[in-house]
């Protein structure tokens, strides 16, 4: 018995060390913030998944006061064009950079690496994970995204203002390079077992926060960032953190806060679900409530409620909603997960939700037979580019249209392009003096222009029809509840609300809030 008891004890202190230790913080980021210099700070609230007809349904029944505060005292654009394909990584990067993948060089949630040979995975789902490889996904996502993959080429918003002398801050963003020097700290219980280190060196923001791995408050109060806390990479640690630094006077002169916590249950129950945006109200009035009054917020501050993607509604499993790629491609070889890949694989799949890259190793497989297998009606868009053209085919109506940068077409954010086919097949409509208006897929034409251009290799896109999503053998599923990332206007559109100033963005895209940020930054209206 007196073993058994010591056994006991030891396996609960190798417990308590393993699994509820945290690392010990190399992060004094409080000491480079100041207080406020008379002008207005700004505040970017980035809500994963929030939807305009969300916000529109709430207000109506009286149940969001503090957005309905916002929208009162500020501005409200509900079709803001997101990037492609609408996927939280891509288009944070878009925003963060003002490129499109074309140049940020971020393709997706999920893609390959031709140059490598292997699949890029910054976290789809556990079963997909685990078989691409825990060490592999963690790797990518935590050194390399920020590293190596997010292009040298183009220069972030904390990269920009920082020459400029503007103070920025980043919590919980998967997307965080600057020219401050950071330390990404990781416990005993994943560095050890893993290949990541228990420190990492990042070059990011003048505040930088990520959940428990940097916690520059650690020293001075508590946050929810422990293993209860989903390690604070949730809501409730980001906004601690804004309300600690609001209440001291310590918030950088831009601050982006990544709220992700809508995202799973939309993805669970689907888009009509309003609950998730019930709560985001509550937490953006406990926000609010840290000043004397809401109105003093808005004389302060300048607030942003901004939008990643919408979400399409999954059909329930009577409707077969999804689309087993993987068994549609049957009769080639397809990569495995975690493998790389060898002169005898044909095709490699990468599903981003309801959007797919297919790659062509094999020379000998021809688009045409790439067609005919994917010939099903629940996909709606094929893509492939071929001679400097990229083909985009719509199934259902049986369209089809090529196009290239050119100067016949001038679509409405001033981009022309050279178009033949028919106009139907992106649903373009033909304006006055050769203008072009987006219909079902708003800014369509580049946006699958800077997809085909943001990696190396032979490769299609699908997208499916709203209502179904695509698989491959290891996919998560969301089934009967709401998936993004394809083309549609559905999964694209995304609101932006802006209070505290009347500076409005040139265009409603994502890809053009950079540029915002930069001139409200170098405009910001003085303090009321």
């Amino acid at each position: 018995m007196k073993w058994l008891i010591i056994i006991f004890v030891i396996l609960i202190l190798l417990y308590i060390v393993f699994f509820w230790t945290k690392p010990k913080q190399e992060e004094h980021d409080l000491s480079r913030m100041r207080a406020g210099d008379g002008r207005k700070k700004v505040i970017w609230l980035m809500v994963d998944s929030i939807m305009s007809h969300a916000i529109d349904e709430g207000i109506k029944k009286g149940e969001l006061p503090a957005l309905s505060f916002l929208l009162k005292n500020g501005q409200y654009q509900r079709n803001v064009v997101s990037s492609f394909p609408t996927m939280s990584v891509t288009i944070d990067s878009t925003l963060l950079t003002g490129t499109y993948p074309d140049q940020h060089r971020v393709p997706g949630l999920i893609w390959y690496n031709a140059e490598e040979k292997r699949i890029v995975n910054y976290g789809t789902g556990t079963g997909e994970v685990m078989r691409d490889g825990i060490n592999q996904v963690l790797e990518d996502a935590v050194i390399r995204l920020n590293q190596e993959h997010l292009s040298s080429n183009v220069s972030t918003v904390y990269e920009e203002l920082a020459k400029r002398g503007t103070r920025t801050g980043s919590i919980n963003g998967m997307l965080y390079r600057g020219n401050t020097d950071h330390v990404l700290s990781f416990p005993p219980w994943l560095s050890g077992p893993t290949t990541l280190p228990a420190r990492l060196s990042v070059k990011g923001p003048d505040f930088l926060a990520l959940g428990m791995f940097s916690n520059p408050l650690s020293n001075v109060t508590s946050t929810p960032d422990g293993l209860t806390d989903s390690l604070g990479l949730n809501d409730a640690y980001p906004l601690a953190v804004t309300r600690y630094l609001i209440e001291q006077d310590r918030m950088p002169d831009f601050t982006f806060v990544y709220l992700p916590d809508m995202d799973k249950p939309l993805h669970k129950k689907g888009p009509s679900d309003q609950s998730a945006i019930r709560t985001l109200d509550r937490e953006l009035a406990n926000l609010l409530n840290s000043f004397d009054s809401w109105n003093d917020a808005l004389k302060q501050y300048v607030w942003v409620v901004c939008g990643d993607s919408g979400q399409t509604g999954i059909h329930p499993k009577g409707q077969d909603p999804a689309i087993p790629l993987h068994q549609l491609l049957a009769d080639y070889r397809i990569l495995p997960s975690g493998e790389q890949a060898t002169t005898d694989t044909d095709l490699v799949l990468c599903v981003n939700e309801r959007m797919a890259y297919l790659y062509l190793l094999n020379d000998s497989i021809t688009i045409s037979d790439m067609q005919q297998r994917l010939h099903d009606e629940r996909i709606d868009l094929i893509a492939w580019e071929e001679d400097g053209w990229i083909h985009v085919h719509r199934q259902p109506e049986d369209q089809e249209l090529r196009f290239r940068p050119g100067s016949a077409w001038t679509d409405p954010y001033g981009q022309s392009w050279e178009i033949e086919g028919e106009f139907k097949a992106l649903d373009l409509a033909e304006g006055p003096d050769n203008s072009l208006d987006f219909g079902e897929y708003p800014d369509g034409l580049m946006r699958l222009y800077a997809a085909f251009h943001s990696h190396s290799g032979r490769f299609m896109i699908v997208t499916p029809a709203p209502g179904y999503e695509l698989v491959a053998q290891h996919s998560p599923t969301h089934i009967g509840g709401g998936g993004h990332g394809s083309l549609h206007r559905i999964d694209s559109h995304l609101p932006l609300i802006i209070a505290g100033t009347d500076q409005r963005p040139k265009h409603p895209r994502i890809v053009d809030l950079k540029e915002y940020i930069l001139h409200l930054m170098d405009h910001r209206p003085s303090v009321d």
